[in-house]
């Protein structure tokens, strides 16, 4: 193989100078800008340089044609002054033609060009079969895939019934390809009770505990409609009134709903029935001021705010403005419908973001037979759960989050109550007497 550098002012005379001295069979290695000419290094001009070598010719096939190495991000070869497309060549014997759309060759003859032009090497022939290997590979696509075992097909199933969310339910079937065993696998039982446990593992339950002092301090914020104002009632219920023997609770209400038509009304009547003082406040300073006039002698103090969209972003920075008011303490869960789809959920959550809320309350549960949603949003947010409604009754539709209910709700699956509720047991923590 000769090697050649060549000089001139620019690349088309350069080139002329090449094929003058080598003729058509060359290949550009580097190409750079120089000075030339002058006297003395003055009155120098802007030149380039170009560095190659001649290839040498094997077999009787003619000349063996590989992609030539770029220049510029651009294959140049022989023939042609010009850039030419990368990995085409015009010399015969080529693989494709100047100026054809013919395929390339086939493999089968590829191959023989190449171990003709090799002399046969075994290590060539080695090479080639193992890329014919991987290309037959390649081309036989998803066909080649192997087939799903029948019982994860069936639990797929169960877990589209419940609309759980593909990254969600992905993350689930690699965990059970990873850690279940090929005996569970053949037991489609013991493969639901797997996934049970394991979609059970990814519930995060809101852990309630009594303020460092009294009076602890619950906002519920969430969209319009979900039902704020009837949790809002509940929880002064659930917690105010005497229940199974145990002491009430001295429970306060106050609302920044006040604009809404039929929301004073409704949260008054909910308290005049209860026997429950409820507040009305319009902006931070009356919040601040009505906050602490129930903190001495209350335990309880609920906060109903008025529902907006979530992309209302100037009326919900309204509001958070408002709720600062009370401080730190306050705890803030946001309502959600359980019925919603998972992508507004997921809009839903993000949008609340910025208000720090500790837990989420899932309320109408009793208007969907799907929970999948919820348990993989909660779960890809890092989201816990507090409470979860289920109608309109006042107090009784209305329980703390329990994972195994969850899964007992679940579509589809046969489910173990017993086992679930043990495997999940709910925190004993339910006769919450702060200040007491």
């Amino acid at each position: 193989m000769e090697q050649f550098t060549e000089q001139a002012y620019d690349w088309d005379e350069c080139l002329d100078k090449i094929r003058s001295k080598y003729g058509e069979n060359y290949r550009i290695l580097h190409k750079k800008t120089i000075r030339l000419g002058g006297f003395l290094g003055l009155f120098t001009r802007e030149g380039i340089e170009v560095t190659g070598y001649i290839p040498n010719r094997y077999g009787s096939g003619g000349l063996m044609s590989f992609a030539p190495p770029a220049v510029n991000g651009h294959a140049v070869t022989g023939n042609s002054g010009m850039p030419r497309e990368p990995g085409v060549s015009r010399e015969p014997g080529s693989l494709r033609e100047p100026g054809s759309l013919r395929e390339p060759l086939d493999f089968e003859e590829a191959k023989r060009r190449v171990l003709a032009a090799a002399g046969k090497d075994p290590a060539i022939q080695q090479v080639l079969t193992t890329v014919q290997e991987i290309k037959e590979k390649i081309n036989q696509g998803p066909q080649g895939a192997p087939e799903e075992h029948p019982n994860l097909r069936r639990l797929r199933e169960c877990f589209d019934l419940n609309d759980f969310s593909p990254a969600y339910r992905e993350t689930i079937f690699s965990r059970i390809r990873k850690e279940c065993s090929l005996e569970t696998l053949e037991d489609f039982d013991a493969l639901q009770d797997a996934a049970l446990e394991m979609i059970g593992e990814s519930i995060r339950i809101f852990q309630e505990k009594p303020p460092a002092r009294p009076p602890r301090i619950m906002i519920l914020v969430g969209p319009t409609g979900v039902g704020k104002t009837t949790t809002i009632a509940k929880l002064a219920a659930v917690y105010g009134l005497p229940n199974s023997g145990k002491k009430p609770l001295r429970v306060r209400m106050i609302t920044i709903d006040s604009l809404r038509i039929g929301a004073r009304s409704q949260i008054e009547a909910y308290g005049e029935i209860m026997g429950i003082p409820v507040a009305y406040v319009d902006n931070q300073e009356e919040l601040r001021k009505t906050v602490a006039l129930y903190s001495e002698g209350v335990d309880l103090i609920l906060i109903d705010t008025f529902g907006k969209s979530p992309r209302d972003a100037v009326k919900l920075g309204e509001m958070k403005h408002i709720l600062d008011a009370c401080g730190s303490r306050a705890e803030l869960h946001l309502a959600v419908m359980a019925a919603t789809k998972t992508s507004d959920l997921q809009d839903i959550l993000r949008q609340f973001e910025p208000f720090g809320y500790q837990s989420v309350i899932i309320t109408k549960m009793d208007e969907t037979i799907r929970m999948g949603n919820v348990i993989s949003v909660m779960a890809e947010k890092g989201k816990s759960l507090s409470y979860i409604t289920t109608g309109q009754t006042v107090p009784t539709d209305i329980q703390r989050a329990d994972a195994a209910a969850l899964l007992c709700g679940l579509e589809g699956f046969k489910v173990d109550r017993k086992k679930m509720e043990e495997r999940f047991p709910v925190d004993k923590y339910d006769e919450i007497q702060w200040g007491r």
